[in-house]
């Protein structure tokens, strides 16, 4: 019996349609060897019974031999996708909860240090995930600031960092201390002394040796210039105020800041930042150039001379 694709057909066993058709069945009773190789093809179909689950399709070919489409199987998931699908956070997985769509959905203070660093990154090397590379630099620096501090040689040598990378992660502590720097630039120093100790904090604050650097100030108290004149050790430096005179007279400065920063992370100034203070003014105010502040930075505190009332 022949079975033909109708509607209302929703089941039927393929094994019910003949498996020697098309080939006709004289040829299958035949003791030579097409017979035997016509007899084998069915026992095989037969071992492996299919059901068609279709409206108005039947699987299979049927006796006329028109060839019935079977079931799409499913597309095989790629390997690489599924490693990278395990990778990202859960909640990461849905598009409109991604970094990237959060950011721009709910400004970039939803997001956390790893997904700001990822989305900094980009993507990923070939066999590196992106979102473990951004969770392993925050874990092998210990914070996001010692990350941003970090030169070049400390890259080197961690997994999914080559060198693109690593200009990418150095040109945003770079842009960060520009943008700093024109903000001082634009109006006086005295408007916005928070920013002042931001861009401080940035340029010296998690030095692993002692820095001591200028910031040269024109009549108005904007910046003119930010240099540094000494550079010492762990505890100590040595800082020489003829120089920093002879700097101020070059650039032509008004008045001046000066900072130094503790590498330990404490900011109470020693009797020696006291006498040097003391010293600075008092030679400075011999050319006419106000010290305006001299501020010693740590890791996440400054103390400022000045609001301390020279003490």
């Amino acid at each position: 019996m022949d079975y033909y694709a109708c509607a209302g057909v929703t089941a039927i066993p393929a094994t019910e349609v003949s498996v020697l058709a098309p080939f006709d069945a004289d040829v299958a009773a035949r003791p030579d060897a097409r017979g035997a190789a016509v007899r084998k093809a069915g026992a095989r179909k037969l071992a492996a019974p299919e059901t068609v689950a279709s409206e108005g399709a039947v699987s299979g070919a049927t006796a006329s031999g028109v060839a019935v489409p079977e079931a799409a199987a499913p597309r095989p998931v790629a390997p690489d996708a599924a490693r990278l699908k395990s990778a990202v956070p859960k909640r990461w997985r849905r598009k409109r909860d991604m970094p990237r769509e959060r950011l721009l959905d709910f400004g970039p203070g939803t997001l956390a240090d790893a997904e700001l660093v990822a989305l900094v990154l980009g993507s990923g090397l070939p066999g590196h995930n992106v979102f473990v590379i951004a969770d392993s630099l925050l874990k092998r620096f210990g914070s996001l600031r010692a990350m941003l501090d970090a030169t070049p040689a400390d890259f080197k040598g961690l997994p999914g960092i080559g060198p693109a990378k690593t200009a990418q992660l150095l040109a945003i502590l770079e842009l960060a201390r520009r943008s700093l720097v024109e903000k001082m630039r634009e109006k006086p120093i005295i408007d916005s002394p928070e920013a002042v100790e931001d861009y401080l904090r940035l340029l010296i604050g998690s030095k692993p040796h002692e820095v001591f650097v200028c910031l040269f100030l024109d009549a108005r108290h904007r910046l003119i210039v930010t240099e540094e004149s000494s550079r010492g050790s762990l505890t100590r430096m040595a800082v020489y105020p003829r120089e920093i005179v002879r700097r101020a007279l070059t650039a032509n400065a008004a008045s001046m800041i000066v900072a130094h920063n503790h590498p330990s992370g404490a900011v109470k100034p020693s009797a020696s930042d006291r006498h040097l203070t003391q010293v600075l003014r008092d030679t400075l105010a011999l050319i006419d150039v106000h010290l305006v502040d001299h501020l010693v930075i740590g890791t996440h505190e400054t103390f400022s001379f000045a609001r301390a009332g020279w003490s």
